[in-house]
């Protein structure tokens, strides 16, 4: 009997044992379940086969440009997900995407490939890693920062006659900085401090564009001038449209030619290149009347060329700076415009070359060596013609060549500042001062004629005790030829920029006098 009261109790404890295990092990398995519900993520594969990056571009063939970056950005990541981790989707992730929605803030006029792909994609997937949307992204981070930090490859702007040193950087060791920070991408250190003033306008300009941008003025038949005082339905439009650009601060209404009108003017004119006059001429008008589609494409032409210029210019002790369309250099000096001159450039078939060297030497009393090209072209034929062509003009034979010599009717003047240079382009005085008072200065062999030679030499040896303004003086009066190394070579840089924002925020716009602005345009259309 007790044999038989243990066994029941055995199998009751036994009955018991199984329920309770059979209990636990649901309850430990339902914990497991819901345990991987709250924490899936931590389940998610965060690397990814690498033969999918050749899939990917069999896909998407217009992104493969990107292909050599994308594939070393994960080579040196091990091929894990960049833009997501265990959580899900990054933050630089939607900053990116935000980013590519808003290139046209940048100036990019080019049409984002396969966009509307990730705009599906991107909406549809925000934890669980998405390779599609994962290598859109990397490829559309190397896009934007081509697009909007780089531009167009050194080799194309080269063919465009820009020889200015390209802005170099690596975009895939920026990422890992960028990853870190996001906010590191409006960073405005990345590219010179005129490009984001141009951006600033261009927003500005695509506003009036919107609410209709102005009207063409239209003069009648016998137009021919407009004088203060002057009173003309013709008033009233150049009023209208010079306060659409902030030229004047309110529309009065007012058929006269006022003395705030007046001052319009000349702020309109000193902006567009034209003589500082209160006359208003047919070719004043016309340049209001360029369409201000126009004007906006001149400020993106000019914000790409702004992405090809390294920020460390602007780090320069020392800096010259010569721009071609505006016919203007300034000479900076501690990151401050020390002296600004008018010059004479080369003409559209002699055409100044865009690039940089380095000054090195300063040059008094120089002789002119007249270049083969002008002996053969002009001089030649003008000895054949007067036998004492050379003698007049204080010429003489020097074996081969012809020089001119020193002297204040020297073609080069009295002073020439060296950067030697393949281009054999230099910054020279001239006596042929009329010109400077031009409107269009495109009067030279390529050359840069500079109206303040004087000035600009003063400066540059302010700080050289070897120098006074009088021995400088003397030096350029001088019957003979005498060089002078710099002891600190200082950089130039000749550019070309047709539209330029002012430390004021006002954009001048220049001349496009070299005809380069619409082949730009084009390439960034089809980029």
């Amino acid at each position: 009997m007790k044999n038989k009261q243990w066994l029941g109790v055995l199998l009751v404890v036994l009955a018991l044992g199984f329920s309770l295990t059979s209990w636990y092990c649901a309850k430990k398995e339902e914990k497991a379940v819901l345990t991987k519900s709250k924490f899936k993520t931590e389940d998610f594969a965060l690397s990814f086969d690498s033969t999918q990056v050749a899939v990917f571009y069999a896909k998407y063939p217009k992104l493969v440009l990107y292909k050599k970056q994308t594939i070393t950005l994960y080579r040196n990541n091990q091929y894990n997900f960049i833009w997501y981790d265990k959580k899900g989707r990054k933050e630089t992730a939607e900053v990116i995407y935000n980013k590519m929605n808003n290139l046209f803030e940048e100036g990019v006029q080019a049409k984002v490939p396969y966009k509307d792909i990730l705009d599906g994609l991107f909406q549809k997937t925000t934890s669980k890693p998405n390779l599609d949307v994962e290598l859109f992204l990397t490829n559309y981070y190397f896009y934007y920062t081509n697009k909007v930090l780089q531009g167009i490859d050194e080799t194309k702007v080269e063919e465009l006659g820009w020889y200015l040193p390209h802005k170099k950087q690596s975009y895939v060791d920026y990422l890992d900085s960028l990853l870190v920070d996001p906010k590191l991408i409006d960073n405005k250190e990345q590219l010179i401090g005129q490009y984001y003033k141009l951006k600033s306008v261009l927003q500005k300009y695509r506003t009036i564009e919107k609410s209709g941008g102005w009207s063409t003025i239209t003069t009648p038949e016998e137009f021919k001038q407009l004088k203060p005082g002057d009173s003309s339905d013709l008033v009233l439009q150049i009023r209208s449209r010079l306060f659409l650009t902030s030229d004047i601060e309110s529309d009065s209404k007012s058929a006269v030619y006022d003395e705030s009108l007046q001052q319009a003017v000349l702020k309109y004119k000193q902006r567009n290149g034209f003589s500082g006059d209160k006359i208003i001429l047919p070719k004043h008008i016309a340049e209001m009347n360029v369409p201000i589609s126009d004007r906006i494409k001149t400020i993106i032409v000019n914000m790409e060329r702004c992405r090809w210029i390294s920020t460390d210019l602007t780090k320069s002790k020392e800096l010259i700076v010569v721009n071609i369309p505006s016919y203007r250099l300034t000479y900076f000096k501690e990151g401050k415009a020390a002296l600004v001159s008018n010059v004479v450039v080369g003409t559209a078939l002699n055409k100044t070359v865009i690039f940089s060297g380095m000054m090195s030497y300063i040059v008094f009393s120089p002789y002119w060596n007249v270049p083969t090209s002008i002996k053969n072209k002009e001089i030649l034929p003008a000895i054949k013609k007067n036998k004492n062509y050379l003698a007049k003009h204080n010429m003489e034979w020097k074996g081969n060549m012809i020089r001119q010599k020193p002297g204040p009717n020297n073609s080069l003047g009295l002073v020439k500042f060296l950067f030697p240079n393949s281009n054999n382009i230099y910054l020279h005085d001239t006596p042929a001062k009329s010109l400077f008072s031009q409107e269009k200065r495109a009067f030279s062999h390529g050359c840069i004629r500079v109206e303040k030679p004087k000035e600009l030499a003063n400066m540059i040896l302010q700080d050289d005790p070897s120098w006074s303004p009088e021995k400088i003086d003397a030096a350029m009066n001088g019957k003979k030829e005498k060089w002078y190394t710099l002891k600190n070579k200082i950089p130039v840089y000749i550019g070309y920029f047709t539209a330029w924002v002012d430390d004021e925020g006002v954009v001048n716009f220049y001349k496009d006098i070299y005809d380069r602005d619409n082949a730009l345009a084009m390439l960034l259309l089809e980029e």
